[in-house]
């Protein structure tokens, strides 16, 4: 009966606990033990929280005996990335200098999720600091692909995307500041989504880069983010970057109907030296899309073409500004990819860092543009295919590329930009998933999770769970 509960979705179990077919002390144990009997494969985790998740899932139970039920994510156990805060517990960052970091505060996503009635279950195994894209953490161990254990699952919100395919958390939060939401989502075959920054709190997570952070769900499936996503959106007066607009009821809007949308495609940058395979599944998936009565337009982003530098320089220079002093008193206790990424944040100039920030102003403007005309965008996730734990190349078209010189080509300029961004499973390279991306404008999150359940409903997956685990 446990492997019944904890493969469904969220959106699938919850009317069982809401109507008390199913008590969220089991739910929880259930997740715990099935977390607990595949993390030393996967390392998914760095901690758990057994007993203070059973208290806490004891208290929804009774809240919800009493008539008390909250919505969704009541008695919902999940595990959390451990770069956001929860008050008095300690929190790593993935990170030797914080191993021992315990916060004062929780985040304000995590006040959110306690309202909501969320059971927290442990902190998950992440890219040190949130500074990469392949969670191998030198600290507390590699993060594994649960697909294929010699792969990466992606990063930095490694764990996040392995618990979610090996079903050891109903859902999740990532962070996202060059595609980490969404480049495990792509690896793992769940759903990433980077809302529109400011849509959601950054509040008591711990920076990687102040203007490039987003918080966002990672789920089973696209109604499962919906419904996580009007959970923790809403103006923050602890974040300033929030902004005041309104939640909308993503759920009541998820039909899957996409006819007469305008998907906008972009050839020159995002269908440019891609993989075969990925380039040929995306495109089929956007064919299924315009049978169904969307329409296609190619779309002209001309500034696109400086993107990738705009994005590096900045995405190097505010971490090693963050972390200057204990890169300068004591650098060893950093991975050796991080000790080289600040080495590499000290050489862009205060007059390249305002270059960057000229390019991101043009490529806000020349997307408004775009979007005048177009409903979504979309473009591949990754323009690579998973590579494995510790290559620094993959092969692209059989050249051998350098996985960090693409792994976030698609996903960064969506941090830059601040544009709403969803990766979905697109199918499959061999026996490893893809993910197709699609992009909305400021604050319409509703329409590309709408387009996302529209590709969720042609079965990308085909039902296929990874043969690792153990249930």
């Amino acid at each position: 009966m446990s492997k019944e509960w904890i493969t469904k979705s969220v959106t699938e179990i919850a009317p069982l606990i809401e109507n008390k077919d199913i008590s969220p002390v089991e739910l929880t144990k259930a997740v715990l033990d099935h977390a607990e009997k595949n993390d030393e494969k996967i390392n998914a985790y760095i901690s758990f929280r057994r007993e203070k998740a059973l208290e806490d899932a004891k208290k929804a139970e009774q809240e919800i005996i009493n008539g008390n039920y909250r919505g969704i994510y009541h008695g919902i156990p999940m595990g959390i990335k451990d770069n956001i805060y929860i008050k008095g517990e300690v929190t790593t960052m993935a990170s030797k200098i914080h191993r021992d970091f315990v916060p004062s505060y929780n985040a304000t996503v995590i006040d959110k999720l306690n309202e909501a009635g969320a059971i927290i279950i442990g902190k998950l195994n992440m890219h040190e600091y949130a500074w990469g894209a392949t969670t191998n953490n030198p600290h507390y161990g590699p993060c594994r692909n649960p697909w294929d254990l010699e792969y990466i699952p992606g990063g930095s919100s490694g764990g996040s995307g392995a618990a979610l395919i090996a079903h050891t958390t109903m859902a999740t939060l990532g962070t996202d500041t060059g595609g980490s939401v969404r480049i495990p989502a792509a690896t793992n075959g769940i759903v990433g989504l980077k809302q529109t920054y400011g849509r959601v709190s950054n509040y008591g997570s711990f920076p990687l880069a102040w203007t490039l952070d987003h918080i966002g769900p990672m789920t089973k499936t696209v109604k499962d983010a919906a419904a996580l996503l009007e959970v923790i959106a809403g103006y923050d007066p602890k974040d300033s970057t929030t902004v005041n607009v309104p939640v909308d009821q993503y759920l009541d809007v998820i039909t899957g109907d996409v006819k007469d949308l305008v998907i906008g495609i972009n050839e020159e940058y995002f269908f440019n030296n891609v993989d075969k395979d990925i380039e040929q599944a995306v495109r089929n998936k956007i064919r299924q899309l315009e049978k169904e009565g969307a329409r296609i337009q190619e779309v002209d982003i001309p500034s696109l073409q400086f993107s990738e530098w705009a994005v590096m320089t900045t995405i190097i220079s505010e971490p090693a500004a963050i972390h200057q002093q204990n890169h300068l008193n004591r650098p060893e206790d950093f991975g050796e990819d991080l000790q080289f990424l600040f080495d590499l944040g000290e050489l862009p100039s205060a007059v390249d860092y305002i270059h960057a920030q000229q390019i991101r102003r043009h490529l806000k403007q020349d997307f408004q543009n775009v979007f005048e005309n177009i409903d979504v965008l979309i473009t591949p996730t990754l323009p690579i295919q998973t590579p494995k734990i510790g290559a620094d190349t993959v092969e692209l078209n059989g050249e051998e590329v350098g996985v960090l010189d693409h792994i976030i080509r698609f996903t960064g300029p969506f941090n830059i930009t601040g544009l709403p961004a969803l990766s979905v499973p697109c199918g499959f390279k061999g026996h490893l998933p893809i993910g197709i991306q699609i992009v909305g404008k400021p604050f319409d999150e509703k329409t590309i999770l709408n387009v996302g359940y529209a590709i969720e409903q042609m079965n990308p997956l085909q039902g296929r769970i990874p043969d690792t685990i153990t249930f």
